[in-house]
């Protein structure tokens, strides 16, 4: 081997090439066969080992970098995911594990509010009810998130999804609220208490009493208008509360499974599949898209046989349905609805309601009236607001009120006209708007504000008399303490600034049926008028946005797919 290298080292510069190239060719089970062999291994061979490696191992090809957007976004995507399951997660121990609550003090005022409704929950959602002692007073011990009452009357969402314990909303509050199951009969503005009722079905020995209130909130809502038409209240479903949407639902399937009757009459059968709907606003509309929805995705499916004998229309007094929607909305509205085959009558008042028809009267386009009959197996009266008892004996009582006929006149600050410290929000108040979820809503977030600020306030001007006080207590800090009573005569002002109630409107939305939607949102100075498909993802986004806890929001979403996935429950309860 040696003699061997130096003859290796004699050699040319051209032949150590060339012996090195026919090393490299050399296979690899023969150098390694005969380094086995216990031949020993000089530094050429390594280096020529090292060579054939370092060619025999195959280029790296860099990844396009096109699907690094991708990678990112699955990234994002399941940061997202895990963010969102941590937020509900924690969002629900609190609710499950609140913190102990501040006893109520009785030098402070007690505030009473009247009512669960949009109003007084989004009042006492943003209230620091450590100024007052709390005290809420309604015959409903949950909060109803009304705009999708209409799919739970044909079970695309059950009703307990859209409810929200009154009590699980008043635990979260830093200071205790008392909360009396009872409907308020009366008001007595004078002697300043309200007179309760127990109107359970379970009573106590004590059924009636009267609480004492400081300042008085009323937002009881109102109730359904008959607007005083013959048999509308006795033969007529409304649209307003839960037990109103379970006996609709009820009635759907009395309907059907009356139609499908062995021997039954076509007569009678056209009769119970014509479903009517009286109400072209928003709660109409919807309701007669989720109807069709409900027909034509699972009625139909079920019972073939009656398949073409279902009918839905939609009785409108006005000239179109939507008023309040753009005129482009409502031609899509319209031609969405004819798409569907439900008839729509505009310009039609109800002038009778018996058991099995109704009487009607049409303008026609020429301006002639006509009489018409349409007989029905189910009738929902989704139009008018009227006052409730409780309102109309108040407004008797206060001297002011005597011109007003749709509910309480208040002010611009809310505050009840003829009174100082009774205010109303919703619809038992007459502040200039439309009667909606979005206007009480608003309202009640005014409230709060302006009810903290009054507690700021009262703090405050404690805090300037005290000081005031002490400056000729403590004559050696005068330059100090009048810093401090300019600092908090500042604060006091600026707390005292606030503006009059004014609403802002941020849209309306409606689901017309076919899984489309119509939304007339406020977007800068002007309104964005849009309607279909993708308007009915952001219709259920924004409407689930908008319920009030991630317990609805869950339990709505998983209404939602199991609605799709399994098909609406027919049964009938």
């Amino acid at each position: 081997m040696a003699s061997s290298s130096r003859a290796m080292s004699k050699l040319p510069m051209p032949s150590v090439a060339m012996a090195s190239r026919m090393l490299a060719q050399t296979p690899r089970r023969a150098i390694a066969t005969r380094a086995t062999a216990g031949k020993p291994q000089n530094a050429l061979t390594r280096q020529f080992r090292r060579g054939y490696a370092d060619e025999a191992a195959p280029a790296r090809t860099p990844k396009p970098r096109r699907f690094r957007a991708w990678r990112w976004t699955w990234r994002l995507l399941k940061l997202s995911l895990v963010g969102g399951v941590a937020y509900v997660g924690y969002g629900t121990y609190q609710d499950r594990h609140p913190e102990p609550q501040v006893a109520p003090d009785p030098s402070k005022k007690t505030l009473v509010v009247l009512g669960t409704g949009w109003g007084s929950v989004s009042l006492l959602k943003r209230l620091d009810t450590e100024n007052y002692n709390v005290i809420v007073i309604s015959p409903r011990n949950y909060f109803l998130f009304t705009p999708l009452l209409p799919s739970c009357t044909t079970g695309t969402i059950e009703h307990r999804s859209i409810m929200e314990p009154i009590r699980t909303i008043l635990r979260q509050k830093r200071a205790s609220v008392k909360y009396y199951e009872a409907e308020a009969s009366s008001i007595d503005p004078d002697r300043k208490v309200i007179h309760l009722v127990d109107t359970s079905d379970i009573k106590g020995t004590i059924t009636e009493t009267e609480v004492p209130y400081d300042m008085l909130v009323i937002g009881v809502g109102a109730e359904n208008a008959t607007f005083g038409i013959e048999g509308v209240r006795e033969h007529s479903c409304f649209l307003k509360e839960i037990g109103d949407a379970q006996l609709i639902r009820k009635k759907i399937m009395d309907c059907v499974e009356t139609a499908a009757f062995k021997d039954q009459s076509q007569e009678d059968i056209d009769r119970l599949l014509h479903m009517v709907v009286v109400g072209g606003g928003p709660t109409g509309v919807e309701f007669a898209g989720e109807l069709q929805d409900f027909f034509d995705e699972d009625i139909k499916k079920l019972i073939p046989e009656i398949s073409d004998r279902f009918r839905v229309t939609l009785v409108e007094a006005l000239p179109n349905v939507l008023p309040s929607f753009s005129k482009q909305l409502i031609e899509f509205t319209e031609s969405t609805f004819k798409e569907e085959k439900i008839d729509i009558k505009t310009k039609t008042t109800v002038k009778r309601v018996t058991d099995k028809t109704i009487e009607a009267e049409i303008t026609r386009p020429d301006g002639k009236k006509e009489k018409i009959v349409l007989p029905y197996g189910l009738l929902v009266w989704a139009t008018g607001n009227a006052v409730r008892p409780v309102v109309k004996d108040l407004m008797g009582r206060i001297p002011a009120q005597k011109d007003s006929r749709r509910g309480l006149a208040v002010n611009e600050y809310l505050v009840v006209q003829g009174t100082r410290d009774i205010w109303a929000v919703g619809d038992c108040a007459v502040a200039g708007y439309a009667p909606t979820a979005q206007v009480a809503a608003q309202e009640g977030n005014f409230l709060a504000r302006l009810f903290n600020n009054m507690a700021k306030t009262e703090t405050l001007e404690e805090d300037i008399r005290e000081l005031s006080g002490s400056l000729n207590v403590k004559p050696g800090n005068s330059a100090e303490i009048s810093r401090r009573i300019e600092e908090t005569e500042r604060q006091l002002r600026r707390i005292k600034d606030v503006k009059p109630f004014n609403y802002s409107h941020q849209g309306s939305l409606a689901y017309i049926g076919s899984e489309k939607a119509v939304a007339d949102v406020s977007w800068f100075n002007g309104n964005f008028a849009t309607g279909g498909s993708l308007t009915f993802l952001f219709w259920r986004s924004a409407y689930l946005s908008m319920c009030f806890s991630s317990r609805n929001r869950l339990l709505v979403i998983n209404d939602w797919f199991k609605s799709k996935l399994f098909g609406r429950d027919v049964s009938r309860e």
